[in-house]
């Protein structure tokens, strides 16, 4: 599957500081590798979405939307019952960002790491949904004029209600890469992703990744995943008296005997010989 690059991918006109891009598709996407080259609202309106950044991963429905700061990402689309999926994507440069944060001078919050915020989609919302459809019919020298007007409206509303601490993580520089790796693997280490997912997430190739990984780990990706995989599974078994057949997909196995296989080689005795002892 190659990546996916927006705005650029997205077979608009040409650039914009803002662009408004409605999205339909009737097939199902699986961890689609994502470069967002610009900070984006989702607004879904049918099916669902989930983001996994390198530092969270949020799951939505129609009933709330997304804001993702401009990185690396992937993105899985879900269709509807009525096997459809919809959404609305507003994109926004830094530069539009800080512009907005100097002329409305919001105090600062607390720093914030986060890169993928979520929100209820409320009746303020709808409309505002609605509104975007409508400007994106129009020219393109229309469009760009009437947009940031809207990117402002958006952006003082989610502030109002919601807090301002968004605004802030969006603009804020992103971390040295070393940094970005070590909170993306801690925050991954019981998640299904390859390690090409993570590379990817991290903005580095499948070698350097694993060149960093061990100097900061001083072990390599399997092991050391596989180890804290299996502490969990321990923690599973010996203190929510889990069973093995309930575990093994959890912590990422595809089958019991090769989790009991793992297991045994870590703790030298299998599950049912461990909890006996």
């Amino acid at each position: 599957m190659s990546v996916l690059q927006i705005p650029e991918d997205l077979k608009l006109e040409k650039s914009q500081p803002i662009l408004v891009y409605e999205h339909r598709s009737s097939k199902s996407v699986e961890r689609q590798q994502i470069i967002l080259n610009q900070n984006t609202f989702s607004f879904l309106t049918d099916g669902k979405k989930e983001v996994m950044s390198a530092q969270e991963s949020i799951t939505i429905d129609p009933t709330q939307f997304l804001v993702m700061k401009a990185g690396h990402c992937l993105m899985t689309e879900r269709l509807s019952r009525g096997k459809t999926y919809r959404s609305v994507m507003l994109t926004f440069s830094s530069e539009m960002l800080l512009k907005f944060l100097r002329k409305q001078r919001i105090p600062k919050p607390a720093a914030s790491a986060q890169t993928v915020f979520s929100f209820p989609t409320d009746g303020f919302v709808l409309n505002f949904i609605e509104s975007l459809l409508t400007i994106s019919e129009l020219s393109q020298p229309m469009q760009s004029k009437l947009l940031e007007v809207k990117l402002e409206e958006i952006l003082l509303y989610i502030s109002e209600i919601h807090g301002a601490d968004f605004l802030y993580a969006l603009a804020a520089n992103s971390d040295r890469a070393t940094q970005k790796l070590i909170r993306t693997v801690e925050s991954n280490q019981l998640s299904k992703l390859t390690i090409k997912e993570l590379a990817f997430l991290c903005d580095m190739s499948v070698s350097t990744f694993k060149r960093e990984f061990t100097r900061q780990f001083a072990t390599s990706p399997i092991k050391w995943f596989q180890q804290k995989r299996l502490a969990y599974a321990h923690h599973l078994l010996h203190q929510e008296h889990r069973k093995p057949s309930e575990v093994y997909y959890e912590v990422g196995y595809e089958n019991l005997s090769s989790f009991i296989q793992a297991y045994k080689q870590q703790y030298k005795a299998t599950p049912r010989q461990h909890r006996k002892s």
